[in-house]
């Protein structure tokens, strides 16, 4: 009977990860107010907000302030001065 006591504290112990983020990259992207209201609290308070959520809002500034356009390749010749 122990066994099974410690297998399901187990199993609720491993339910119990880190909540999935409710804003995904894509939706900060497509909501630069809502992406500024994320990075002030995971800025004023990291501990108390969702790892996952800043790294999403991270991402989220990478992609605004990068774009998703062509990498820069440089010219096969050199240029001249």
């Amino acid at each position: 009977m122990n066994k099974i006591g410690v297998v399901l504290m187990a199993a609720m112990l491993a339910a119990c990860s880190e909540a999935a983020p409710t804003d995904t990259v894509d939706l900060l992207v497509a909501h630069p107010d809502r992406l500024r209201a994320v990075e002030q609290q995971c800025a004023n308070d990291h501990a108390k907000m969702n790892t996952a959520e800043c790294n999403a809002a991270s991402e989220a500034r990478h992609r605004l302030f990068m774009g998703n356009g062509p990498q820069y390749t440089p010219p096969k010749k050199a240029p001249k001065f």
